[in-house]
């Protein structure tokens, strides 16, 4: 039983992310949008797992508090994890090529926190992807943030768009890396009593 079987319910995404908004309608839900704004500050010594939970829990609440009993949240949190090393968004040109350079020809890793709250509580899952990539030389990485693309994205990449190209292989769920891991997020949901 999902959502799409109750569509009596309030889904609401606390989320502005564009890519987040078009997994959830490619599977049929309908939603509101209701951005949740808190500090994404990284707590000193908090792995990349943990960064992400707190976050998606985070968001969340602020939005369920704000809104009925009968709203059902789903919020996301997504970074990127080199070595344990979290890669959040690129600030500027510099940043995103020193991203790129720390993924060129190797693994990292995708970490999504995903909570889905309503009036019985609230359920959380980390999901984790292995993404390897292809070596890039400076004349790829110069095209790559010529594109535009690596900028709004954790760890300087949308593997959606252009960026697929810098991927060799991965290991996990892609809709995962892009930001929302649909399976389960739609089994998170799916945990929910239905009133």
């Amino acid at each position: 039983m999902t959502f799409l079987d109750h569509p009596d319910r309030r889904l609401v995404l606390a989320s502005a992310s564009p890519r987040r908004a078009d997994l959830l309608r490619s599977v049929g839900l309908d939603f509101e949008v209701v951005p949740a704004d808190i500090d994404e500050s990284v707590l000193p010594g908090e792995t990349p797992a943990e960064y992400v939970e707190r976050l998606s829990v985070g968001k969340a609440r602020v939005v369920a508090e704000r809104l009925d009993a009968v709203s059902t949240v789903i919020a996301a949190d997504t970074t990127v994890d080199v070595d344990g090393q979290i890669l959040e968004k690129p600030v500027d040109d510099a940043d995103a090529r020193r991203m790129l350079g720390l993924l060129s020809g190797r693994v990292h890793l995708v970490h999504t926190g995903v909570t889905v709250v309503g009036s019985d509580g609230s359920h959380s899952q980390v999901v984790e992807t292995a993404v390897e990539f292809v070596t890039l030389s400076s004349e790829v990485i110069d095209w790559y943030i010529a594109t535009g693309e690596p900028f709004g994205k954790a760890g300087a990449y949308a593997i959606q768009g252009a960026g697929g190209a810098l991927v060799r292989r991965l290991d996990g769920s892609v809709t995962n890396v892009i930001g929302l891991p649909l399976a389960e997020t739609l089994e998170l949901i799916a945990r929910r009593p239905h009133l």
